[in-house]
């Protein structure tokens, strides 16, 4: 999971939830290695504007940044004084705010995190204010809200829902809101509904394509919502994110391996 791209050093880091690590690919010689272990059974990570780490973290309910120094900050653990459910995906916006979305997966039992009581009602779309640090729901109404990101000119906001996980006949989709001028979101509808399992993870390329993980692989949409075509995995994805020297490889977590 997690997969997040470093092009000062050539390297991507991505997380194996169930074994609480983080792992390092080296793209300069192919070689993977042990970022984080212990790593809170860490989810989504992200790179913020100034280069540096930002992570989601079942184990321990919170969002994290890890400095240039290591040294690892808490940017968000609870949410009106109660605590997180289980952060699991993250996005940073321009302004340098910090969009994250926080199912319940992490505490439902013990594979990806520790099995816990839910202190907050419901599971939200939250933002961080990049000034005062203060946490705000801007997405109320998600069932499982997973896979989030802007589109290049960050005037939408893309969220997927994997409530099908635990309820039948729950959303299998993406969902795209509106960023208004304060910062609040509107509804606009569903983009796409998963054809092949469900949703997770996604990314928006710089032509507002949505490349986005799903049982059979990766999918790839058109702005307008129309499925351009598939890359078939031969397990399922659960996220992805571009890197290389011109940003334009696709790298891939799937069920086991790193594609």
């Amino acid at each position: 999971e997690g997969p997040a791209w470093f092009a000062a050093g050539r390297y991507l880091v991505f997380s194996d939830i169930p074994n609480n690590r983080m792992l390092r690919y080296d793209d300069t010689s192919g070689h993977v290695s042990v970022f984080r272990q212990p790593s809170n059974n860490c989810n989504g990570n992200t790179v913020d504007r100034q280069g540096r780490l930002v992570t989601c973290e079942h184990l321990t309910r919170r969002v994290t940044r890890t400095g240039f120094d290591g040294r690892i900050d808490v940017i968000a653990d609870r949410f009106e004084g109660k605590r997180l459910n289980s952060p699991n995906d993250v996005v940073v916006k321009s302004d340098g705010s910090i969009w994250f979305t926080d199912p319940s997966y992490g505490i439902m039992h013990d594979y990806e995190g520790d099995y816990g009581t839910q202190e907050i009602d419901g599971c939200h779309v939250h933002r961080v204010d990049p000034q005062t640090g203060a946490i705000a729901a801007v997405a109320t109404d998600f069932v499982k809200p997973n896979g989030l990101a802007f589109s290049p000119d960050e005037s939408l906001l893309y969220v997927a829902d994997t409530g099908a996980s635990h309820l039948k006949d729950g959303p299998r989709h993406i969902r795209t809101l509106r960023v208004n001028p304060d910062l609040s979101l509107t509804p606009v509808g569903i983009f796409a509904t998963c054809t092949a399992g469900m949703f997770d993870g996604f990314r928006v390329d710089p032509k507002g394509r949505i490349w986005t993980s799903a049982a059979d692989g990766v999918h790839c949409y058109d702005p307008d919502g129309t499925l351009i075509g598939k890359v078939r995995i031969p397990e399922f994805v659960s996220n992805l994110t571009f890197g290389g020297d011109k940003g334009n490889r696709l790298f891939i977590t799937g069920t086991t391996s790193l594609y």
